[in-house]
């Protein structure tokens, strides 16, 4: 038998921000695997590098925040959240953010929507952490498109992160 990795690529993805806050300090990410896992309870998942500071954050306060992004983002928005990490750089610095009831960061550009989610189970994937949980609180920012991978990929001619679930090299 042989896999075929380009088959995964036709799989339909989105594209999000997620936030947490440790220590008064907040940090994000981009991630490409999010999924409503129930609708009653409302609860989603996500995967997580284990390397990321947000995957840290998360760990440590049991709970993330979680963005849809616009299809109206460019690359420079999407780098800064993407390609860039918490350790050494400050992603929230250029952009405009606000704090949900919960305290959790969210960015109010490029994002449709903010979905917090108390963390109830997490799975060691290898690379990645899957973070499972109940929907504490959710609101629509604005209307619009939600960015796909596939558009990100073929209008926007991203690249995939080294450390995302998805990365087959570029």
């Amino acid at each position: 038998m042989s896999i075929d990795q380009a088959a995964f690529c036709q799989m339909t993805y989105g594209l999000y921000i997620v936030s947490a806050l440790y220590d008064g300090k907040p940090n994000a990410l981009i991630i490409n695997s999010a999924l409503q896992t129930t609708a009653e309870p409302p609860s989603f998942s996500i995967t997580v590098n284990k390397k990321s500071l947000t995957c840290d954050f998360i760990k440590a306060s049991r709970k993330f925040c979680l963005q849809p992004l616009s299809q109206k983002s460019d690359m420079l928005f999407i780098g800064n959240f993407g390609f860039r990490t918490g350790r050494n750089f400050n992603k929230f610095e250029k952009y405009t953010y606000k704090f949900t009831d919960e305290g959790l960061p969210f960015v109010t550009q490029n994002t449709l929507s903010y979905i917090t989610v108390n963390v109830e189970k997490e799975e060691d994937l290898g690379t990645h952490i899957m973070f499972i949980g109940k929907v504490s609180q959710s609101k629509i920012l604005t209307q619009g498109n939600p960015l796909t991978y596939d558009y990100y990929h073929q209008v926007l001619k991203g690249k995939t992160h080294k450390d995302a679930p998805t990365y087959q090299g570029n």
